[in-house]
């Protein structure tokens, strides 16, 4: 049977189980199969890869595998050009427009107090989340991985077991946003402790005014939370 040989690197590892995450390991699979479908059957959502490179050159999704095939497998870069390679989307994964799965209410208000674009409702099916998603070019947010399997899903964020504060660093980590400016210009009195919470600085919520004051646990800032 053919078999090729996989290398998955960062959070992707996540996903397999230990004796596969971060060394090479060989995979069998059975007549034509493309890489997509292959890295899937690894357990890896393809809404996390950014870059394939089979045997050094870089392919899509649509790349069929091939019998002793090296392939490693890349998620979302943050500091290195590889504008000359095959990027697997149009449309980069780096988005600041989101849709919630209807499992995560608790992290909505925590987000829009943020100021991002988050739409959320309570009632959504999994078909109704995923069409929002392509419509409007939203990240899907979800615990589950099997909805990020879809095939028609293009950007996801698999959330992790925490708490809201503790979901919501993950998104801001994750998309390397912490610097950026809107994050900035409504979140400034976020710092990051030991302890990998997100708290308010006591200078700046010494100097917002009270009477426009939003409390949330962990994260008090002087926003109101946009509806969807």
């Amino acid at each position: 049977m053919p078999k090729g040989i996989f290398r998955f690197y960062e959070e992707l590892n996540d996903f397999l189980p230990k004796q596969r995450r971060k060394t090479d390991f060989e995979a069998e699979f059975k007549g034509k199969k493309s890489i997509k479908d292959m890295i899937e059957a690894l357990g890896v959502p393809h809404t996390k890869i950014d870059l394939i490179l089979v045997n050094g050159k870089s392919v899509d999704f649509n790349y069929t595998l091939q019998d002793k095939d090296r392939v490693s497998v890349y998620p979302v870069f943050e500091s290195f050009n590889i504008t000359d390679v095959t990027r697997l989307r149009k449309i980069p994964l780096r988005r600041h427009k989101f849709i919630a799965d209807i499992n995560l209410g608790d992290i909505v208000k925590y987000m829009r107090v943020l100021g991002f674009d988050i739409y959320y409702y309570s009632l959504l099916s999994t078909r109704e989340i995923i069409e929002i998603s392509k419509r409007e070019n939203r990240v899907i947010l979800t615990k589950s991985e099997k909805l990020l399997k879809f095939k028609d899903v293009t950007h996801g964020i698999f959330i992790r077991p925490g708490t809201a504060t503790e979901q919501v660093k993950q998104i801001i980590d994750y998309l390397d946003i912490k610097d950026d400016k809107l994050v900035k210009n409504n979140a400034d009195a976020i710092n990051y402790n030991s302890a990998d919470c997100l708290i308010e600085s006591s200078s700046a919520s010494s100097s917002r005014p009270r009477s426009v004051k939003t409390s949330l646990p962990g994260i008090p800032f002087s926003s109101s939370p946009r509806i969807s």
